[in-house]
Protein backbone atom coordinates (compact mmCIF):
# COMPACT_ATOMS: atom_id res chain seq x y z
CA UNK A 1 0.00 0.00 0.00
CA UNK A 2 1.44 3.34 -0.98
CA UNK A 3 0.73 6.44 1.10
CA UNK A 4 -1.41 9.06 -0.59
CA UNK A 5 -0.22 12.60 -0.87
CA UNK A 6 -3.63 14.13 -1.36
CA UNK A 7 -6.09 14.79 1.37
CA UNK A 8 -9.47 13.23 0.95
CA UNK A 9 -12.42 15.38 1.94
CA UNK A 10 -15.41 13.73 3.41
CA UNK A 11 -18.63 15.67 3.00
CA UNK A 12 -21.37 15.01 5.45
CA UNK A 13 -25.00 15.74 4.88
CA UNK A 14 -26.10 18.55 7.14
CA UNK A 15 -29.77 18.94 7.99
CA UNK A 16 -31.45 22.21 7.11
CA UNK A 17 -31.49 24.64 10.04
CA UNK A 18 -34.51 24.49 12.25
CA UNK A 19 -37.18 27.13 11.90
CA UNK A 20 -39.12 28.48 14.85
CA UNK A 21 -42.67 29.78 15.22
CA UNK A 22 -42.91 33.55 15.54
CA UNK A 23 -46.20 35.33 16.13
CA UNK A 24 -46.40 39.04 15.34
CA UNK A 25 -49.35 41.42 15.36
CA UNK A 26 -48.60 43.39 12.20
CA UNK A 27 -50.80 46.38 11.41
CA UNK A 28 -53.52 44.93 13.63
CA UNK A 29 -53.52 41.38 12.22
CA UNK A 30 -51.93 38.35 13.82
CA UNK A 31 -49.24 36.79 11.63
CA UNK A 32 -47.86 33.35 12.47
CA UNK A 33 -44.58 32.61 10.75
CA UNK A 34 -41.96 29.86 10.74
CA UNK A 35 -38.61 31.63 10.60
CA UNK A 36 -34.93 30.80 10.83
CA UNK A 37 -33.52 32.28 14.03
CA UNK A 38 -31.36 34.77 12.09
CA UNK A 39 -34.27 36.29 10.14
CA UNK A 40 -34.45 40.01 10.80
CA UNK A 41 -37.74 41.72 11.42
CA UNK A 42 -37.13 43.65 8.19
CA UNK A 43 -36.77 40.44 6.17
CA UNK A 44 -39.79 38.88 7.88
CA UNK A 45 -41.91 41.89 6.89
CA UNK A 46 -40.63 42.18 3.34
CA UNK A 47 -39.94 38.58 2.34
CA UNK A 48 -42.48 36.63 4.37
CA UNK A 49 -45.40 39.07 4.66
CA UNK A 50 -44.88 41.01 1.39
CA UNK A 51 -44.96 44.36 3.22
CA UNK A 52 -42.42 46.12 1.04
CA UNK A 53 -43.06 49.68 2.21
CA UNK A 54 -40.36 49.23 4.83
CA UNK A 55 -37.10 49.67 2.94
CA UNK A 56 -33.75 47.95 3.20
CA UNK A 57 -31.24 50.77 3.01
CA UNK A 58 -27.85 50.21 4.57
CA UNK A 59 -28.73 46.99 6.45
CA UNK A 60 -26.50 48.25 9.28
CA UNK A 61 -28.89 50.46 11.28
CA UNK A 62 -27.34 53.70 10.08
CA UNK A 63 -29.89 55.13 7.63
CA UNK A 64 -33.33 54.59 9.21
CA UNK A 65 -35.02 53.45 5.98
CA UNK A 66 -36.19 50.31 7.81
CA UNK A 67 -37.82 52.13 10.75
CA UNK A 68 -41.02 50.53 12.04
CA UNK A 69 -42.91 50.81 15.31
CA UNK A 70 -42.74 47.90 17.73
CA UNK A 71 -45.10 48.25 20.66
CA UNK A 72 -45.30 51.96 19.82
CA UNK A 73 -41.52 52.58 19.80
CA UNK A 74 -39.42 53.18 16.70
CA UNK A 75 -36.74 50.65 15.92
CA UNK A 76 -34.41 49.77 13.06
CA UNK A 77 -35.95 46.54 11.83
CA UNK A 78 -32.73 45.55 10.05
CA UNK A 79 -30.98 45.19 13.42
CA UNK A 80 -33.76 43.29 15.15
CA UNK A 81 -34.23 39.55 14.93
CA UNK A 82 -37.89 38.70 14.35
CA UNK A 83 -37.77 35.92 16.93
CA UNK A 84 -36.89 38.53 19.59
CA UNK A 85 -40.20 40.31 18.93
CA UNK A 86 -42.44 37.25 19.22
CA UNK A 87 -45.85 38.49 20.39
CA UNK A 88 -45.08 42.15 19.68
CA UNK A 89 -47.31 44.69 17.97
CA UNK A 90 -45.60 45.92 14.78
CA UNK A 91 -46.77 48.90 12.75
CA UNK A 92 -45.39 49.52 9.28
CA UNK A 93 -46.05 52.33 6.82
CA UNK A 94 -48.83 50.19 5.33
CA UNK A 95 -50.62 50.24 8.69
CA UNK A 96 -50.83 54.03 9.17
CA UNK A 97 -53.70 54.90 6.84
CA UNK A 98 -57.19 54.36 8.29
CA UNK A 99 -60.24 53.53 6.21
CA UNK A 100 -58.57 54.81 3.06
CA UNK A 101 -57.59 58.13 4.65
CA UNK A 102 -53.91 58.96 4.89
CA UNK A 103 -52.35 59.41 8.31
CA UNK A 104 -51.81 63.13 9.04
CA UNK A 105 -48.04 62.70 8.66
CA UNK A 106 -48.45 60.99 5.30
CA UNK A 107 -50.60 63.88 4.11
CA UNK A 108 -48.20 66.47 5.54
CA UNK A 109 -45.29 64.87 3.68
CA UNK A 110 -47.28 65.26 0.46
CA UNK A 111 -48.35 68.83 1.32
CA UNK A 112 -44.77 69.91 2.07
CA UNK A 113 -43.12 67.92 -0.73
CA UNK A 114 -41.06 66.24 1.98
CA UNK A 115 -39.62 63.62 -0.33
CA UNK A 116 -37.76 63.49 -3.58
CA UNK A 117 -36.85 59.96 -4.56
CA UNK A 118 -39.14 58.65 -1.78
CA UNK A 119 -36.90 55.79 -0.68
CA UNK A 120 -36.42 57.09 2.87
CA UNK A 121 -39.99 58.38 3.19
CA UNK A 122 -41.57 55.34 4.90
CA UNK A 123 -38.82 55.28 7.53
CA UNK A 124 -39.02 59.05 7.97
CA UNK A 125 -42.79 58.91 8.48
CA UNK A 126 -42.59 55.99 10.91
CA UNK A 127 -39.91 57.76 12.91
CA UNK A 128 -41.95 60.98 12.91
CA UNK A 129 -45.01 59.02 14.08
CA UNK A 130 -43.06 57.85 17.13
CA UNK A 131 -41.69 61.35 17.66
CA UNK A 132 -45.24 62.63 18.18
CA UNK A 133 -45.38 60.65 21.45
CA UNK A 134 -41.81 61.33 22.60
CA UNK A 135 -40.49 64.31 24.50
CA UNK A 136 -39.24 66.77 21.92
CA UNK A 137 -38.75 70.50 22.18
CA UNK A 138 -40.79 72.82 19.97
CA UNK A 139 -37.94 74.08 17.79
CA UNK A 140 -36.93 72.86 14.36
CA UNK A 141 -33.51 72.04 15.84
CA UNK A 142 -35.16 69.72 18.38
CA UNK A 143 -37.07 67.93 15.60
CA UNK A 144 -33.88 67.60 13.55
CA UNK A 145 -32.11 66.05 16.53
CA UNK A 146 -35.00 63.65 17.20
CA UNK A 147 -35.00 62.61 13.53
CA UNK A 148 -31.21 62.31 13.25
CA UNK A 149 -31.40 58.52 12.89
CA UNK A 150 -33.11 58.88 9.52
CA UNK A 151 -31.04 59.91 6.52
CA UNK A 152 -32.41 61.52 3.36
CA UNK A 153 -29.81 61.35 0.60
CA UNK A 154 -31.82 63.77 -1.51
CA UNK A 155 -31.62 66.49 1.14
CA UNK A 156 -35.33 67.12 1.73
CA UNK A 157 -34.69 67.81 5.43
CA UNK A 158 -36.28 71.30 5.54
CA UNK A 159 -39.48 69.95 4.04
CA UNK A 160 -39.47 66.90 6.32
CA UNK A 161 -39.16 69.15 9.38
CA UNK A 162 -41.90 71.45 8.05
CA UNK A 163 -44.25 68.46 7.59
CA UNK A 164 -43.56 67.19 11.11
CA UNK A 165 -43.99 70.64 12.64
CA UNK A 166 -47.34 71.09 10.85
CA UNK A 167 -48.66 67.89 12.38
CA UNK A 168 -47.23 68.75 15.80
CA UNK A 169 -49.06 72.11 15.73
CA UNK A 170 -52.39 70.55 14.77
CA UNK A 171 -52.27 67.52 17.07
Amino acid sequence: MTPTTTTEKVWQTVAAPEKFPVSLFVNGAEQNLMLAPWTTLLDALRDHLDLTGTKKGCDHGQCGACTVLVDGRRINSCLTLAIMKDGAKVTTIEGLATDGALHPLQQAFIDHDAFQCGYCTPGQIMSATALMKEPCGPSDAAVKEAMSGNICRCGAYQNIVAAIQQVRRTS
